[in-house]
């Protein structure tokens, strides 16, 4: 046996905090380029055209990126992790330049579908990287810095974001981001050199195209009833049906294949039964909520981008200081279970707040304190979610167990941002000019009647959005008050893997360099 296998793993302080440096600059890269596309979405519709297609530019980013992070995770469980998260950086890097350069609507849909595979990576990884390294018990200690880091990227996010709509090219909210992963390649270069057993084995081809045809087939279809099609379209009922059968064949492969890309045998846990379902569900709320907030400030209330992201800020802020209270908590009492019903009860009173919203500016106070609220209710649902499952799973499928939970929250999030489109379009279809949506600053400009008419439909669509999350958000407080209590482990999954391999003395392809 190799001194390598022997010798069990340990990781000073100084190493986390490098490693945690160069997570936080992958991460910075999808977090800010999300907040920044949300406050320029109308002037690019405006620009661009397709107002139908507004949802779109948000689908296809979280389309790409919930197929994708599952075979991020997967992947780097065989072959490990630095490979792999500096893939994703090139990825989202190259494709934020070809979304700057895009010329009509198709063109920058294309371009953010890819810029979501390397943001499903840059998640998938971030996370599991973090349970590398730091045991279930004692990672609550550092998900305040990690959040408040990652939430002063999303706070600046939007102020940059607004003041390049309003005073530059909305290209540039994309071209921002090449000097990031520049730097952000050379930090992980040198940051995240993690030992790996890197095992020989098969990656899952069929099974990961099998998930991707599925997922597509049903965001497609969710996506084209609002626009071309009814719900009993042939199109629409073909693509649902083709939904329904290759997710069953994806199904029944993944229980056959030596390696699936995604193990459907960890449904079998407990709490991975019930946390998967619940993130799908926050996931479907939150995706919908953080689109079409800035679309009410800046079409109803007449703000600027500039300032529509100013008034994003209290939920970036409440999200970090949710999430630092939550994971403190955690690490001193040992416990998460109490904190998924918290979170999905304050998500409800968010929800009921924001579908009061009306068509005037008096209503800003309302956004304001409702995002606030949904930002409180968030941050104490999801790190936890993810922290449950990563609790739960074999250390050695750490990354598969991640990336689970974060598909599941991506899909819901996909099917959300459609479902909530089509609910959208559907109100405003034949009823207000599709250029009032696509250019905002042409309705301060109508006679004071059809100011006023516009005004009400658009309030009457979004806040509509709204009302529609509230039963799924029932839904998930329900889920939520049957999360399984589990101790948290006090030792990380590295060192776990470490110990099992000294034990039965295998000590084969172990790289000390990855």
């Amino acid at each position: 046996m190799s001194d390598t296998a022997a010798v069990p793993f340990t990781v000073s302080q100084r190493q986390i905090r490098l490693m945690f440096t160069g997570i936080v600059a992958g991460m910075s890269l999808s977090a800010l380029d999300g907040t920044i596309v949300n406050t320029a979405l109308a002037t690019i519709v405006g620009d661009l055209g397709g107002v139908k297609s507004y949802a779109w530019i948000g689908t296809a980013y979280m389309l790409t990126s919930t197929a994708s992070t599952p075979l991020f995770g997967k992947l780097s469980d065989l072959y490990g992790r630095r490979a792999l998260f500096q893939t994703a950086i090139i990825t989202f890097t190259v494709a934020s330049v070809f979304c700057g350069l895009a010329q009509n609507m198709w063109q920058l849909v294309l371009a953010r579908g890819l810029q979501g595979i390397g943001g499903g990576g840059l998640f998938a990884l971030s996370f599991t990287i973090i349970g590398d390294v730091v045991s279930p018990r004692e990672r609550g200690r550092y998900v305040g810095v990690i959040t408040s880091i990652f939430t002063v990227t999303s706070v600046i996010g939007p102020l940059i974001g607004g003041f390049i709509v309003d005073n530059m090219s909305w290209r540039w909210i994309f071209y921002v981001n090449v000097p990031i992963g520049l730097v952000a390649m050379v930090i992980t270069d040198r940051a995240l050199r993690l030992p790996f057993p890197r095992q020989k084995k098969k990656v899952d081809i069929l099974g990961a195209t099998l998930l991707v045809a599925s997922v597509s087939s049903l965001i497609l279809g969710l996506a084209w009833t609002s626009e071309d099609y009814g719900w009993l379209h042939p199109s629409t009922i073909g693509l649902f049906l083709a939904t329904a059968i290759l997710g069953a064949i994806f199904i029944d492969w993944e229980q056959k294949v030596e390696e699936p890309i995604m193990p459907i045998s960890m449904m079998s846990i407990d709490v991975v039964r019930t946390v998967v379902p619940l993130m799908f569900l926050v996931g479907a709320v939150f995706y919908g909520a953080n689109a079409f907030t800035p679309l009410y400030l800046q079409s109803v209330t007449g703000v600027s981008a500039t300032n529509s992201g100013l008034l994003l800020v209290p939920l970036a802020v409440a999200v970090a200081v949710s999430a630092t209270y939550v994971g403190r908590r955690t690490a001193r009492t040992g416990s998460y279970k109490s904190w998924p019903l918290v979170g999905t009860s304050i998500t409800m009173v968010a929800l009921l707040v924001l579908s009061t919203l009306g068509p005037t500016r008096g209503y800003i106070a309302v956004a304001m304190v409702g995002a606030a609220l949904l930002g409180l209710g968030l941050g104490a649902i999801m790190p936890t979610g993810t922290l449950a499952v990563q609790n739960a799973v074999p250390p050695h499928e750490m990354g598969a167990g991640s990336s689970f939970v974060l598909f599941m929250r991506s899909l819901g999030g996909a099917i959300g941002l459609a479902a909530y489109g089509a609910v959208f379009n559907s109100r405003i279809s034949g009823r207000i000019d599709p250029d009032l949506v696509r250019e905002p600053r042409v309705i301060s400009n109508l006679p004071s009647a059809e100011k006023e008419r516009a005004l009400e439909v658009l309030s009457s669509a979004i806040h509509t959005v709204f009302r529609a999350a509230v039963p799924v958000m029932l839904i998930a407080i329900v889920v939520a008050s049957r999360v399984p209590a589990r101790p948290l482990r006090t030792t990380s999954a590295m060192a776990d893997i470490s110990a099992e391999r000294g034990r039965v003395g295998d000590s084969a392809n172990v790289s000390a360099g990855d």
